[in-house]
């Protein structure tokens, strides 16, 4: 009996260890952090990938975002997602200009301001956030013809009002984020007003950003025992024994990459208006008609997401719809010329931004405008051959037609026509096999007259 309670209370101590064990072992486990490259324009899917991409690591209780950047700049609103998505996040975020060479242009200094930590590595620079749009810039730069002194006293050249607006907004809230992140405000306006530029050496030095590091391993030992401010209070980062996991774009991300590129979204917009003007001209067709709505939808999505100009968009619809009318109301070239002048224009203007990456292919639209122009020559040229070619059916080609009589006959009887057998009226008398020329149609009876020709 006692053997057996022994055995109880050893069995009672071996879980009790085990028990008070797993909570050791989850606190000596090492920190995770996110790895998130992001690398060329951004863009609808760059604020995509990084929403998904800080979901999960909060979702996990990573201890930090670790961004790498190497961007020329992106879009306006995919930028201003981002920060906000930043600003929000309930995991550090630490963005890291790098490699050696790498850039934060225009929205890369916006979000490098917004992180909780940046960074830089050696070689790399950022700055030029003034607002590009689709006019272009205002010329700030000094008349080199002028002496110097007459330069530097010169007024600012004047700017439109749509180009002030936008450079003021984007002025303050570059603004507003180096107040909340405590760094060099003066500096920051300054890269949105004269379009200026620092090197990561210069930009610590000045309190744009918060170090410089030589590669990923130096910078998390850096970080190790840092602070940072988050929504819900201040935290200390462990990045001691840190394990770094690489975050690629899931298929979404990549899906939306694919959907929001300018170039396919106006091929898809062009594949499914051809296929649903196809639908109608020829109704029961079924997959030109079904493949023009998904391409269509699909081309309707990705400019939701990108900055559209919507006069261009009327514009192309315009012009598609005055070369599709060339070719059933032929019009010799009038249609055509003016729908495709239309849809050049339209594709020109069709996105409302300078922003390099974001831009329609201009060989592309030629393309896309010659080939609707070779098809719409090519019916001008149907239809004027057409034209010239004699009648071979209907009631004019019957009326130049020959016939034979079947039987003889006075006044009405029956003529052989095409192979066909019709009734005829003729003034004077008739023979079999008598050849005869129509004159006339009343109905389905057909007016001959003898004709000198002999079978």
């Amino acid at each position: 009996m006692e053997w057996i309670v022994a055995q109880y209370a050893v069995s009672l101590f071996l879980f009790l260890c085990f028990c008070s064990a797993g909570p050791l072992y989850a606190e000596t486990q090492s920190p995770k952090a996110l790895l998130l490259e992001v690398s060329g324009t951004i863009g609808p899917a760059t604020a995509d990938y990084l929403d998904r991409s800080l979901s999960k690591a909060e979702s996990e209780a990573t201890e930090l975002v670790l961004l790498q950047m190497d961007t020329p700049g992106g879009l306006d609103t995919s930028m201003r997602a981002i920060i906000k998505r930043i600003i929000a996040s309930r995991v550090p975020v630490v963005t890291y200009v790098a490699p050696s060479g790498a850039r934060a242009a225009s929205a890369g200094t916006y979000i490098l301001y917004a992180s909780h930590i940046a960074a830089m590595a050696p070689a790399t620079n950022l700055g030029a956030a003034t607002p590009v749009t689709l006019g272009g810039t205002p010329n700030t730069s000094p008349d080199k013809s002028k002496p110097k002194d007459e330069q530097e006293s010169a007024p600012p050249p004047a700017m439109d009002a749509k180009n002030s607006k936008a450079i003021n907004d984007a002025a303050a809230y570059i603004r507003s984020l180096a107040k909340l992140r405590n760094r060099n405000a003066e500096w920051a306006e300054k890269a949105v007003r004269e379009a200026a530029s620092l090197s990561a050496e210069e930009a610590v030095k000045l309190g744009v950003i918060d170090l410089v590091a030589t590669d990923i391993n130096a910078l998390l030992a850096e970080l190790n025992g840092k602070e940072v401010q988050l929504p819900l209070g201040k935290k200390s980062l462990n990045t001691q024994n840190i394990i770094l996991e690489k975050h690629l774009p899931d298929w979404q991300s990549q899906l939306l990459s694919i959907i929001s590129n300018p170039n396919l979204a106006y091929i898809l917009m062009l594949v499914g208006i051809y296929g649903l003007i196809y639908e109608f001209a020829n109704p029961g067709s079924i997959v030109p008609g079904t493949v023009g709505a998904i391409t269509l939808l699909l081309a309707l999505y990705g400019f939701h997401l990108l900055p559209i100009n919507y006069a261009g968009v009327a514009l192309i619809l315009l012009g598609l719809s005055l070369m599709a009318a060339e070719a059933f109301v032929p019009s010799f070239g009038a249609l055509g010329i003016g729908g495709v002048a239309a849809f050049i224009i339209g594709s020109l203007i069709l996105i409302d931004t300078d922003q390099a990456g974001y831009g329609l292919s201009l060989p592309l639209i030629l393309a896309v405008a010659a080939s609707s122009a070779f098809i719409m020559i090519f019916v001008i040229g149907m239809a004027i051959k057409s034209r010239n070619r004699p009648v071979v059916s209907g009631r004019e080609e019957m009326l130049t037609s020959e016939g034979v009589v079947v039987e003889d006959f006075s006044g009405e009887g029956e003529i052989r026509v095409h192979g066909e057998i019709w009734q005829a009226h003729s003034a004077q008398p008739l023979k079999k096999d008598q050849l005869v020329e129509i004159t006339g149609r009343e109905g389905l009876i057909l007016k001959v007259m003898p004709t000198d020709k002999e079978k």
